[in-house]
């Protein structure tokens, strides 16, 4: 084994349609890093239990660690595909900082929106990727946290609303804004076709259920046509281009 190593550490996704979108985050950053031992690691515990039951085992963090550590490796880096700071990122940390003193160097990379030149750089690439078409909104479903990071989220919108874009909203499903809020804001305009997409590395249960399910029976009862794309960020190269930036800094 390498002495050197990079633990690429994601959230994780039960649904195998979705996974592509995480090997591609992890393909760009291992391409990124040819000389180090590249391990995967899943943080979600259910995830990681559904997995099992299928036949496959992914660490959680402190698993990988531990045979890193073992395996004689001295130095590490841990480059999270979470999007961005929160309770997740917090705990990711925690983990790290209790076994930092196994190895000779550990460093913790950055989620993806760690600043707000991260934020202003993603609203203006979603603008190109989704130009303006008269009588349809564009909208994006987060996933949302009680974390204070979850400020990022209005913090988009309001880059967008300067890139002059307000037809694209930013909402999501377990912080603010909501669905409703979004609601709200779309009824001024009248009847629209919506544009539905998830904004999240993958398009796993959330993107499946939550956007394809309620968001768009929701919206459609409001009175727009709405179409859902299933398509995570990791599939994006310009999203896999500011992951593997993270990684290069780092290096």
């Amino acid at each position: 084994m390498s002495n050197r190593a990079l633990v690429i550490a994601s959230f994780g996704t039960s649904v195998p349609e979705a996974r592509p979108s995480i090997a591609a985050v992890e393909d760009a950053l291992a391409a990124a890093a040819p000389d180090h031992a590249v391990v995967r690691a899943f943080t979600s515990p259910t995830i990681r239990r559904i997995l099992k039951s299928r036949g496959e085992e992914v660490p959680d963090l402190t698993e990988a660690l531990e045979r890193l550590s073992a395996g004689g490796v001295r130095q590490v880096i841990i480059q999270p595909t979470h999007l961005l700071y929160g309770y997740e990122y917090d705990k990711l940390k925690a983990e790290a900082d209790a076994l930092a003193g196994r190895f000779e160097d550990l460093t913790v990379g950055r989620p993806l929106l760690a600043d707000n030149h991260d934020i202003q750089r993603f609203a203006c690439r979603l603008s190109q990727d989704h130009p303006a078409e008269a009588g349809t909104a564009t909208v994006f479903m987060g996933h949302g946290t009680e974390h204070f990071a979850n400020a990022a989220y209005p913090a988009m919108q309001t880059a967008l609303a300067f890139l002059g874009r307000s037809d694209i909203y930013i909402g999501t499903v377990e912080g603010w804004p909501g669905l409703e809020d979004i609601l709200r804001q779309l009824e001024p305009g009248g009847r629209r076709s919506i544009n539905l997409l998830p904004l999240m590395l993958v398009a796993g249960d959330h993107a499946r259920n939550d956007m394809a399910g309620d968001w768009k029976s929701r919206l459609e009862q409001a009175g727009h046509a709405v179409t859902c794309s299933f398509t995570g960020l990791g599939e994006l190269p310009w999203v896999r281009e500011m992951y593997r930036e993270r990684l290069e800094k780092l290096l």
